[in-house]
């Protein structure tokens, strides 16, 4: 069986699809393409290019792995905002970190409820197996481009009529916590984990399914240490990074 000749002019895949990678690379760091912007669909640019959509969305792949575009299912490949730096000291507060770094931080309540607490939840909290808890769920965004989601856990009989709070005060827990007196808490833990976003994450955060997230799981606390808010949240992994500082406040 013989070797099938390239057409003339073309290049061997791999450097096809790494030329195409190394000129959008340029043209987004030349500016061309700011944070947010779609770039042209693979179509478009096989066609420029004289080669095979795959290997365009081969391009797009190696860009994707870089940090510096997303590929979304029915958004197209959109180049991705610098990561937002989260730092992870006694206090924090996603809000406040964006606002240093220049960046508006805005969040949206997507759902809240009562329930029967679980033994872990309720263990966390220091509250007793079975308490009556708020569910909050949230999505947080900076300057419009969506970072993460949380789930917030609270007790009912600690906070009456948080729901109400947290709606008034726009999805911020240091607003809706300052209704109740408590000007200020600390976090007393944060464990971090990674995996891959679920459907429903991927559509909240316009990532891909499957597209990595980290998960972080906290306690704030009261400046006496009383456990009083317990989070589980969801940040699209291409947008943030997480940056330890034990002795910052």
């Amino acid at each position: 069986m013989r070797d099938v000749a390239p057409e003339a002019g073309s290049a061997e895949p791999g450097t096809a699809w790494r030329r195409i990678a190394d000129e959008l690379a340029a043209a987004i760091a030349g500016g061309a393409y700011a944070a947010g912007d779609t770039l042209p669909a693979a179509t478009v640019l096989a066609d420029q290019h004289g080669v095979h959509r795959h290997t365009v969305r081969q391009a797009f792949r190696h860009l994707a792995e870089q940090g510096l575009v997303t590929v979304s299912r029915g958004r197209g490949t959109q180049v991705s905002a610098r990561r937002v730096p989260y730092p992870l000291g006694r206090r924090v507060s996603l809000r406040a970190n964006l606002g240093r770094i220049g960046l508006v931080g805005s969040g949206s309540i997507l759902s809240q409820q009562q329930i029967v607490g679980e033994p872990e939840t309720c263990a966390a909290l220091g509250l007793e197996p079975g308490a009556a808890l708020w569910r909050l769920e949230s999505l947080s965004r900076a300057d419009g481009t969506p970072m993460g989601t949380g789930t917030h856990w609270l007790s009912v009989a600690r906070f009456p009529g948080f729901d109400a709070a947290y709606r008034e005060a726009e999805g911020s827990m240091t607003a809706a916590l300052k209704a109740y007196g408590i000007a200020d808490y600390v976090r007393l833990s944060t464990r971090l984990t990674a995996r891959l976003a679920s459907e429903r994450e991927a559509d909240l955060l316009h990532i891909e399914p499957g597209a990595a997230v980290m998960v972080s799981l906290a306690v704030d606390a009261l400046p006496d240490l009383t456990p009083i808010h317990l989070v589980s949240s969801v940040f699209a992994g291409e947008r943030m990074e997480m940056v330890v500082e034990p002795f910052a406040e």
